[in-house]
């Protein structure tokens, strides 16, 4: 088993960096706590046997149910169009938004 985390100054300051977050001096207590709250939760955990557990990336058999990829009919062109606020026949026009030069 490792050695416990020491939640010090120190590894607080490197996690608001991390973070880019700013803690008040009134949050840090609070938050030294939930963390260490969340690290013997974790510790709990790895005690659990699972030795005999098969690995897996996912915790359900579900496998994505994917359609092939086949041309279908489509509505009319100039429906579509039709409610365009600016088209040029083929295409909505749409107003730039990145100047590339």
């Amino acid at each position: 088993m490792s050695k416990p985390v020491e939640i010090d100054d120190k590894l607080l300051s490197y996690l608001e960096d991390l973070s880019l977050l700013r803690l008040s001096d009134e949050e840090k207590p609070r938050i030294v706590k939930d963390l260490g709250e969340i690290i013997n939760y974790i510790n709990k955990l790895s005690e659990l046997d699972t030795e005999n557990i098969p690995q897996c990336s996912h915790p359900f058999d579900n496998v994505n149910a994917f359609r092939s990829d086949e041309a279908q009919e489509s509505y009319e062109r100039e429906l579509i169009l039709k409610n365009a606020a600016n088209e040029n026949g083929e295409m909505f026009i749409a107003p730039k938004t990145v100047d590339t030069q």
